[in-house]
């Protein structure tokens, strides 16, 4: 879909640009730079750098040719790549792609998920093992290990909060941590949370329980969101060492690959294995509850009871509930998504999909 409502669909800003010749294998991820420059990294140890036009400007194949999972820019120095491929985390200069200034071995299975502060202080990295290690960039040491029960799939430092993060895994659990403890503040499982809703669904939820698959943080840093096997993404809010259910819908017909919220606001991005890409204008949505205080207050009580596990004691009761959430855009890209990312190409917004394929994808998005 066209983000200009009006041509009525079909013109050539509905089709996607096709980023070639970067890499010759399937590309499974993607991180933009605040200068702008994108990097993407793909199966057997490719890694590409492209500039706003789409040209690869470098290429690397890194050591053993393990697939290159996650990639993330520092959010202080954009020259610094840290890229996750097998169980090495490498540290590259993106002005010189070649040999890496340095390289970290400290998980011990394949890494899903790096994400730093915005300090530039402290990296974490989720692996298959459940393991999240915390590498403190200072002393290039290890300086917490934290753990989920199976595959740890997303991790992402909160925005202005460099000791606070969240994780969420195959485990079916997200977790708030704050690195000054080992044990997580708050865990919510969403297995747990399926059961107790009395929905129609909740007797398929054995079939297509909620792993979970991606995180994202909104810039508020008190928001953040997950996607799901089941197809649902998740809303949560962080109050203080807790988080609370905000809300949930059914985004996808198959499992949720990827939540990304955009810089600004709460417009959030999904892909899914449904080969859909959603655009979701979800700031009418959050908070709604507080415009009506009487009921706000019995809510939010609700809300913060509801499915939630601190010291491995479960609280049950009904979640909250909303009028449907329809997407502000649809993209039918066709391909599972491996991964989202979002960027300012010549002065408009872009949203970045990695997929089964060798080539990003290109596709506008409306402007905010």
């Amino acid at each position: 879909m066209c983000p200009d409502e009006s041509c009525g669909g079909g013109c050539p800003c509905s089709m996607a640009v096709q980023w070639s010749g970067g890499h010759s294998c399937s590309v499974l991820c993607l991180a933009v730079s605040t200068e702008g420059l994108v990097a993407s990294g793909a199966e057997r140890g490719e890694l590409a750098l492209w500039d706003g036009a789409g040209s690869a400007v470098a290429q690397l194949r890194l050591p053993q040719a393990e697939d290159v999972t996650s990639v993330v820019f520092s959010a202080r120095r954009p020259s610094t790549l840290y890229t996750a491929h097998g169980e090495t985390i490498s540290v590259l200069d993106v002005r010189s792609l070649q040999e890496p200034l340095q390289r970290f071995h400290v998980n011990e299975e394949e890494i899903n998920c790096l994400s730093v502060n915005d300090a530039d202080s402290l990296l974490a990295a989720a692996d298959d093992s459940g393991a999240i290690k915390v590498v403190d960039l200072e002393s290039q040491k290890v300086s917490r290990s934290l753990r989920h029960s199976n595959i740890c799939s997303s991790v992402a430092f909160r925005p202005q909060r460099p000791q606070s993060l969240v994780s969420c895994g195959l485990d079916m659990q997200v977790m708030l941590w704050n690195l000054q403890k080992v044990r997580p503040l708050w865990t919510t499982n969403l297995h747990e949370c399926e059961m107790e809703e009395e929905s129609p669904q909740s007797s398929g939820q054995f079939f297509n329980p909620p792993l979970a698959h991606s995180l994202s943080v909104a810039s508020c840093g008190n928001i953040f969101s997950c996607g799901a096997q089941d197809g649902k993404v998740r809303l949560f809010r962080v109050t203080g060492a807790r988080f609370e259910h905000e809300l949930e819908f059914q985004a996808h017909s198959l499992g949720v690959s990827q939540v990304l919220f955009m810089p600004e606001g709460y417009c959030l991005l999904s892909g899914g294995n449904d080969g859909k890409v959603l655009l979701w204008d979800l700031s009418s949505n959050i908070g709604k509850q507080q415009k009506s205080p009487a009921k706000s207050l019995h809510r939010k009580k609700a809300q913060a009871a509801a499915c939630s596990r601190k010291d491995g004691k479960l609280n049950k009761a009904a979640s909250n509930e909303h009028p449907a959430v329809v997407p502000k855009l649809s993209i039918e890209h066709g391909e599972k998504v491996n991964w989202l990312s979002c960027a300012e190409i010549k002065g408009s917004r872009r949203v970045l999909v990695a997929d089964q394929s060798s080539s990003v994808s290109v596709y506008p998005l409306p402007e905010p």
